[in-house]
């Protein structure tokens, strides 16, 4: 359908030139206060305004090589040392080399690194700063460091040995991964999704440079129509005329409490003085634990929620936001918050427990469900973004319909989590009628469906994202 699958022409913006060193010294700066957020540290009102927000940096970064110089470039790599990247090292260079973490123009030298774990923002030469809040790295090892010697360049290549990019005035150090994982997630318990796939058998160095990328990076596996750029997002937004855009992020499928906070929200903003809203549904697309819906299922039932009327489809833009998944709670929610801004998002809608997981050996969460939305509320270098706290949904037995949960006559609400969503899927057992639509439902069932039983007659393990 042409809401979801819509094909953009990439637009071309200036580059924005991101210093290898910073100022680390930084005070706070104010934060607007909305009705819709409560922040004791100011009292301005909000403004409304018709343009889109301005990236990070002031100029959104794209990193892609000119088709005129592509010739030399590959030329170039054929000499260079070459560095094989993971799947989520690929996800990763599609991230920068997009803008989703402007002003930053490669991975993250030590200066980088050592802010963005010990606060959670990057200071540029100007004095301002941006929020940064989960590392950017690309590991290597004994041997690579070895193979790389003296050189100042390095390829980047894929699994197939494509060239994917040239990575340039390059740095290498030391990957102090106790002191990664400990900063980023709070804890070093064993069983980090993310750790695991990403940190614990990768390499004991990381080197970082600035990236030149041949090309944008494409997963041709069906949606690439999907996974718009931010230049291209910006563009479809002023096609819409939009004079607000509020992002909602989800791994997980759009139930009918999801549909009602997202229009809920919409009203409130046209009640607010706005004029045309449009709502910014961005699953995230990259790396997710082996127990989460896979991308391609949660994309076909985004598309079953538009086509069944529950979102509307003309105040709606759907997109994959190509990050990987953490799972890294407050910490890691910055990062979601920080790269919609670069998309032109100016307002945020965050939930209970945001990025969060079970503790991975104990039986309790691993964060506190509100500190996600209060972190977000008080984040160095996400001033201009406006924070629209979650309200709590429920299925109202009384309505026969998911409304806002009513703390007066609680008896009437049933919680749905998602843990009790998959487990209905699974077990072809529908949910209450009014939880999610049919069609939506029914891509969901499908998808534990094609888990077929092995011998044992147990459901093998999905794959991670």
């Amino acid at each position: 359908m042409a809401s979801m699958a819509t094909f953009i022409a990439k637009a071309p913006y200036p580059h924005h030139s991101f210093p290898k060193t910073f100022n680390t010294h930084f005070a706070p700066a104010l934060k607007l206060s909305l009705p819709l957020v409560s922040n004791p540290r100011t009292r301005q009102r909000l403004r409304i305004s018709s343009g889109l927000i301005e990236p990070d940096g002031g100029k959104l970064v794209e990193l892609f090589v000119s088709e005129s110089a592509k010739a030399e470039k590959k030329s170039e790599a054929a000499t260079l040392p070459t560095i094989k990247l993971s799947r989520i090292d690929l996800e990763w260079v599609h991230v920068i080399s997009e803008g989703w973490s402007s002003p930053l123009r490669g991975f993250m030298r030590e200066s980088e690194f050592l802010q963005t774990l010990h606060f959670n923002s990057l200071r540029l030469d100007d004095g301002s700063f941006v929020n940064m809040s989960v590392p950017i790295v690309l590991a290597i090892d004994d041997a690579q460091k070895h193979g790389i010697g003296e050189s100042t360049k390095v390829a980047l290549l894929d699994s197939d040995n494509n060239l994917i990019a040239i990575l340039k005035d390059i740095e290498i150090y030391k990957h102090h991964k106790e002191e990664r994982i400990a900063r980023t997630w709070g804890t070093t318990a064993p069983g980090l999704p993310y750790v695991d796939e990403a940190i614990t058998k990768a390499g004991n160095w990381l080197i970082g440079g600035d990236l030149e990328v041949m090309e944008p990076i494409k997963y041709h596996d069906g949606l690439d129509r999907f996974r718009l750029s931010p230049a291209e997002l910006r563009d479809e937004l002023t096609k819409r005329n939009a004079d607000a855009v509020f992002a909602f992020q989800l791994r997980n499928p759009v139930h009918n409490g999801h549909a009602l906070l997202m229009t809920d929200t919409r009203r409130r903003l046209l009640e607010m003085g706005y004029k045309n809203p449009i709502l910014l549904l961005h699953p995230l697309g990259g790396y997710t634990k082996a127990d989460d819906v896979p991308l391609t299922w949660r994309m076909k039932q985004h598309e079953k929620v538009l086509e069944d009327g529950v979102l509307d489809p003309e105040t709606t833009v759907v997109s994959i936001f190509p990050s990987p998944m953490h799972y890294a709670g407050p910490t890691e929610v910055q990062w979601h918050a920080k790269a919609r801004i670069n998309a032109g998002a100016n307002f945020y809608i965050v939930g209970r427990d945001p990025a969060g997981m079970g503790h991975p050996i104990e039986n309790r969460d691993l964060y506190d469900a509100d500190h996600g939305k209060k972190v977000l509320s008080m984040a160095p270098g996400l001033e201009r973004l406006n924070i629209l706290p979650f309200k709590v949904a429920a299925y109202d037995k009384s309505q026969g319909k998911m409304a806002f949960f009513d703390p007066s006559r609680s008896q009437d609400f049933v919680f749905i989590s998602g843990t009790k969503m998959r487990a209905l899927a699974r077990n072809k057992e529908n949910p209450p009628e009014g939880f999610m639509c049919p069609g939506g439902w029914k891509v969901l069932v499908d998808y534990y469906d094609s888990l077929v039983p092995a011998d044992n007659g147990k459901v093998p393990e999905a794959v991670p994202a």
